[in-house]
């Protein structure tokens, strides 16, 4: 028997330094709204993936709440939607060992349950500590070396070493600058999985700077054996360098391969969020481009319906799933017409 996938979405976070980094240098002064946040958290809540990070913590003298960067574990907390039934775990990451450890409370109910840490390498045993110090606080502590393939393989035992004697939620490995290959996803987590405790999850944060960010994931996936894992994604791929998976392909991936039940019209919502504040450019990776190939249609009629008709991109999941077989694969402004017909639409 397999262990079981968890799937975390951290668009606020990683989309969020990404916005704060192009504002840093002038390319840009796109943020989040508070009406964006309440917005994607509530479409990620209602989507059923297991895990959501609500954003980063730092000490800083600016307000940063527009990049989702927050002052304090409170602070952050205050963004966590209303408690459901099938609430996720919500995680917030520390960018470092660097809030001192008597201004961060024991865990309480209210407070964000997971922390994820950023292991500086310049600072590795005190980032350790910090980590272990949250554990002791009574935090899930995701232990988060970024950059991972500098690790020594003595260093990467320390950190198995260390996962363990905490009693870590995950150690992950990072594919911070995404060169990672499938070979190098095999290497590190047979090193994880022969030495963490059974109970800790092993976690993978790929970046898709040579679009293998999917294919990772799957050799990833494919590796887990009887061990627990989390696979993290964004809306749209949101993220720093050139971005990360995508939230809407991997869930995609495990509602059909992994018998998920992950509410892709809640996914797609909160694609449809970061997509207003991005620019969809004539090439390249798209929402609307991913649905054709998700059902297996002529890529343009997606582009069309998007493009022509103004449709959002859950009523074009809907259309193209249930698209005729006679109209699939051959697109023509007439067909697109038909299509539309057929299902009742007004042109």
């Amino acid at each position: 028997m397999n262990g079981s996938i968890q799937l975390l979405d951290c668009t606020l976070r990683d989309g969020g330094l990404c916005f704060e980094d192009a504002a840093l240098k002038g390319w840009s002064e796109t943020c989040f709204s508070p009406q964006d946040i309440r917005g994607v958290l509530a479409a990620l809540t209602a989507s059923g993936v297991e895990i959501i990070e609500i954003g980063s913590i730092e000490i800083s003298p600016d307000d940063k709440r527009r990049f989702g960067i927050y002052q304090s574990v409170e602070a952050a907390s205050a963004s966590i939607p209303e408690p459901q039934p099938q609430s996720p775990l919500y995680a917030a990451l520390y960018r470092g060992p660097d809030t001192p450890l008597e201004d961060i409370p024991a865990w309480r109910p209210g407070l964000c349950p997971g922390v994820r840490v950023i292991l500086r390498y310049s600072e590795l045993q005190k980032s350790i500590d910090f980590c272990a110090a949250l554990s002791a606080k009574g935090y899930k502590v995701f232990v988060q070396p970024m950059l991972t393939m500098r690790y020594t393989r003595q260093e990467l035992d320390l950190l198995v070493r260390s996962a363990n004697a905490m009693g870590a939620y995950a150690l992950y490995f990072v594919d911070s600058y995404g060169y990672m290959m499938p070979t190098d996803v095999d290497r590190l987590f047979r090193i994880y999985d022969a030495g963490l405790d059974p109970g800790i999850r092993i976690g993978f944060h790929a970046h898709n700077n040579m679009n293998l960010a999917f294919a990772n994931v799957l050799c990833f996936l494919a590796h887990r054996g009887r061990r627990d894992v989390i696979v993290d994604s964004c809306a749209l791929g949101m993220g720093q360098g050139a971005g990360n998976l995508q939230t809407e392909i991997i869930a995609d991936h495990l509602n059909k391969a992994e018998g998920k039940r992950y509410d892709y019209d809640a996914v797609l919502r909160a694609c449809e969020i970061i997509s207003a504040l991005t620019s969809d450019p004539l090439w390249g990776y798209s929402p609307t481009r991913l649905l054709s190939a998700i059902h297996g249609t002529a890529y343009k009629y997606a582009l069309a319906l998007r493009k022509q008709y103004g449709l959002s991109y859950v009523e074009i999941d809907h259309l193209l799933r249930h698209i005729p077989e006679d109209l699939r694969h051959r697109y023509t402004e007439a067909n697109t017409i038909e299509l539309l017909r057929r299902s009742g639409r007004t042109v």
